[in-house]
């Protein structure tokens, strides 16, 4: 579990960070990386005062109850109170699952910078993380994971690693914030290529890399679930990647580098929910819907409707959670190739249902509390977005005083 927990950390710095730096322009590149950055640091504070509380504190839960503490955990671990050296959870050291989870709730935030990348005040930023992980991240966190009580617990939702809490929650938060602060200053008219995809395909190998902390970690042991769930990880980005890289071969006559990266993360955010329950071929299959369908979002879905998602977080992490969340329901039964025991009663349409419902949960909650959010921050900060001028010379320069590059 520490092995894991520095894992799912590499995932967002140096991981997320690069992968993010290598697709913006050459003078927002420190930019997206100072915002993983300090999201980081921002995160794993609030963690320590009130978010870890917030999402795994169960008192007052009761199955089949639906109350308060359905959705938000209370303040009893505020601050950390009671984690010392002898605590346990789950059979392991509390701070340990404590430091695991954090990591969990600092990517989270720091994906949906990619949607807005290139054009959002840095105050902005700070102010709308720390709301949104507040009310977007360590409810859905509790509702999901805390146990008995939480509501799409109650509800049976499979999510195993955080398809739900992290991938669909992050992506519709995104495509929000895309849209209210509105396109970059000369989308569609002027090249925004990538200033170095050779940072893009570092990212997402340390991010594949990482992922086997994020999926396998989330058996908190070292045991058949672990193992399972690093091989389905492995079998559903591999495939992923494939599927993605051909069909744009097909559709834009070439493969591209950006492509066969971005087909590996959609794979990884696919499998994410399903990691725990899936076997080896159901992982396959998991693996070529996102690659397909997350190339579709991103290229021809993001085209029709013509929002500027910098770099595609609804399209690969939205929609490949959705993707994901929803096969789960699937390829989990054992006639499927599947691990999970099914209750009394359950079968793959009742599963899909109550897989649909958790999708549909998240993306009206966390997509109406964005907005929200969003106007909140606004007000506070004086406007969501830097000034025509500051977003022409690039937001290294001023919003941090530096460049990423000497020209």
């Amino acid at each position: 579990m520490l092995t894991s927990t520095a894992l799912v950390l590499l995932m967002t710095i140096p991981g997320l960070a690069l992968f993010y730096a290598g697709m913006v322009r050459s003078k927002n590149v420190l930019s997206v990386m100072m915002q993983c950055f300090a999201i980081t640091a921002l995160v794993s504070v609030l963690w320590t005062i009130y978010g870890y509380s917030m999402a795994f504190d169960t008192t007052g839960m009761e199955a089949g109850v639906v109350n308060f503490n359905s959705i938000v955990g209370g303040m009893s671990k505020a601050f950390m109170a009671g984690v010392g050296l002898d605590s346990l959870t789950a059979a392991i050291p509390e701070s340990v699952f404590a430091t695991f989870q954090m990591t969990f709730a600092i990517i989270t935030p720091a994906l949906i910078v990619g949607a807005f990348a290139e054009r959002m005040k840095f105050s902005s930023l700070l102010v709308f993380m720390t709301l949104w992980v507040t009310v977007c991240y360590f409810p859905m966190a509790h509702m999901v994971w805390s146990g008995d009580g939480g509501l799409l617990w109650d509800w049976g939702v499979l999510d195993f690693a955080g398809g739900t809490v992290v991938h669909i929650n992050a992506g519709i938060a995104g495509l929000v914030a895309a849209i209210m602060l509105g396109k970059r200053k000369g989308y569609g008219k002027e090249s925004m290529a990538p200033n170095n995809l050779g940072y893009t395909v570092m990212g997402a190998s340390m991010l594949w890399v990482g992922w086997f902390g994020f999926n396998a970690g989330s058996a908190v042991g070292a045991n058949g679930a672990a193992g399972m769930a690093m091989f389905v990880t492995q079998v559903a980005t591999a495939s992923s990647a494939l599927a993605w890289m051909f069909a744009e071969w097909i559709t834009h006559k070439k493969p591209s580098v950006l492509g066969i990266a971005s087909g590996a993360v959609a794979g990884l955010v696919a499998v994410t929910p399903a990691s725990g329950t899936a076997g080896p071929i159901g992982a396959l299959w998991i693996g070529l819907a996102a690659g397909v369908i997350c190339f579709l979002a991103s290229t021809k879905l993001k085209k029709a409707v013509g929002y500027d998602d910098s770099l595609d977080v609804f399209g690969v992490h939205c929609v490949g959670g959705i993707v994901g969340a929803i096969l789960t329901g699937l390829f989990c039964f054992p006639s499927m190739g599947g691990v999970w025991e099914p209750g009394e009663g359950a079968t793959i349409g009742s599963q899909l249902w109550i897989q649909t419902k958790g999708v549909l949960f998240t993306l009206v909650y966390t997509g109406v509390l964005s907005v929200v959010l969003l106007m909140i921050t606004k007000v506070v900060t004086g406007g969501l977005r830097v000034t025509e001028e500051a977003e022409t010379e690039g937001l290294d320069l001023t919003q941090h005083n530096e460049r990423g590059y000497i020209l």
